[in-house]
């Protein structure tokens, strides 16, 4: 299984970013899809789960503001990021059933 993740950049804080990861290498509608993060030495934490059957979990501190969504043909978990705050700088990773994990894509969030 392979995650390719891409979208993240410098936004200045209130902007917008998408990110997008590709997974190949499995069947992607069986599995449950999600995005964590990881600031500079802090743990990694979830930001966004997707299930199979689309259903969604999202960390508070993102609630409101990320849209986590897959498109099964397209084999692609995507995270839209609104109103972005400096706190949300970090690597963001993408995974497959917790399992299989990207090498993550870095948002860095300027005030």
């Amino acid at each position: 299984v392979q995650l390719q993740a891409c979208g993240g950049g410098l936004v200045q804080a209130g902007g917008s970013l998408r990110l997008s990861c590709k997974a190949t290498g499995t069947i992607f509608r069986i599995n449950d899809m999600g995005w964590y993060r990881q600031a500079p030495g802090k743990e990694r934490d979830m930001v966004a789960t997707i299930s199979s059957d689309h259903g969604t979990t999202y960390a508070d501190s993102v609630k409101g503001r990320f849209t986590i969504s897959r498109d099964n043909v397209r084999r692609t978990v995507f995270l839209q990021m609104d109103s972005l705050k400096p706190e949300d700088t970090a690597v963001y990773f993408c995974t497959s059933n917790n399992r299989y994990w990207g090498k993550g894509t870095q948002v860095t969030v300027s005030s």
